[in-house]
């Protein structure tokens, strides 16, 4: 089935732009990309134009989840099965594919009205490296995409079935966990290329809609230094270093200015779907991940993935 091929791009929607560029250059390690004439300012991590746009409309949350495939002739085979499936598609016009520095792209929203675009042909800037502010050994994208996203769902299984039925993601695992004395939770976790996941679903009552995206890095020491670098510069922790028990990585989850989190992990095990068997876990760390901060979501599922 014609599918996704990475999480390309994320929109979010901030309140303080210039502390989002010094918490992401300065903490993140993301290279400033400059700003658009709307105040939009752009994050690279990758020789991508950039994989964040960060629009100054004060909603600290997710505004758009931006996913990549092939080609031309694929979109439009996924676009079919969508409006095969009862799902109402926008071609993008020739200016908002500029706005997003991509040929062409759909728009849609996910069961939960969470704005979705596919895209593909993106601005690829060979000529223009990334270099990280920081002393980073850089971040791991390319075929892989940005990292995932964790997404509070309203329906989850109509969201199980848009992202798997509808983009062609596949299911790698799932984590359960209880969430009250008689209320369980299930995560979804979903990948489309060999990383572990790019984007997992839970149905919770949070009040954001991203839960946290994750960003990987080259080098193990990066997170450590990071995790010591947040403490000294008193960005707040949510969630202790630790290792997740579905996809290994080694990570600790911080507050963002827009109070979501960011995951900042190295090590995840990749996918291979030739062998590739689903699981069922019910403890979402096999050491860490404590939480450290009084957060609504922090101890339930900032160790999810």
């Amino acid at each position: 089935m014609s599918s996704v091929t990475q999480l390309g791009y994320l929109g979010i929607g901030v309140s303080d732009v210039p502390a989002w560029e010094r918490f992401a250059t300065d903490v993140l390690g993301l290279q400033s990309g400059g700003t658009g004439k709307d105040g939009t300012l752009f994050l690279r991590m990758d020789e991508y134009h950039h994989r964040f746009a960060l629009h100054p409309d004060g909603r600290d949350d997710v505004v758009y989840v931006g996913w990549e495939t092939r080609d031309e002739a694929t979109l439009r085979t996924i676009a079919e099965r969508l409006e095969s499936q009862g799902l109402k598609i926008a071609w993008g016009t020739a200016a908002e594919a500029r706005e997003r520095r991509v040929v062409g792209l759909i728009k849609l929203q996910d069961p939960s009205g969470i704005a979705t675009e596919i895209h593909y042909g993106p601005l690829v800037e060979f000529e223009r490296p990334f270099h990280s502010p920081r002393a980073i050994g850089g971040f791991e994208t390319g075929n892989m995409g940005l990292g995932h996203v964790v997404l509070n769902v309203d329906d989850y299984e109509a969201s199980l079935r848009f992202y798997r039925e509808g983009l062609g993601l596949r299911i790698s695992d799932f984590i359960e966990f209880e969430i009250g004395p008689a209320e369980t939770a299930r995560v979804a976790f979903f990948h489309c290329n060999p990383r572990h996941h790019s984007i997992a679903i839970v149905q919770f009552a949070a009040p954001k809609r991203l839960h946290h995206f994750m960003l990987q890095v080259r080098n193990l020491d990066d997170v450590g230094n990071t995790y010591y670098l947040c403490q000294d510069q008193r960005v707040p922790i949510a969630a202790s270093l630790g290792r997740h028990t579905n996809d290994h990585m080694v990570s600790f989850y911080m507050k963002t200015p827009s109070g979501f989190q960011v995951e900042y992990g190295f090590g995840a095990r990749v996918i291979d779907d030739d062998v590739w068997e689903v699981q069922l876990h019910r403890s979402p760390s096999t050491w860490g991940h404590r939480a450290q901060t009084a957060t609504p979501l922090a101890e339930p599922i900032s160790a999810a993935g």
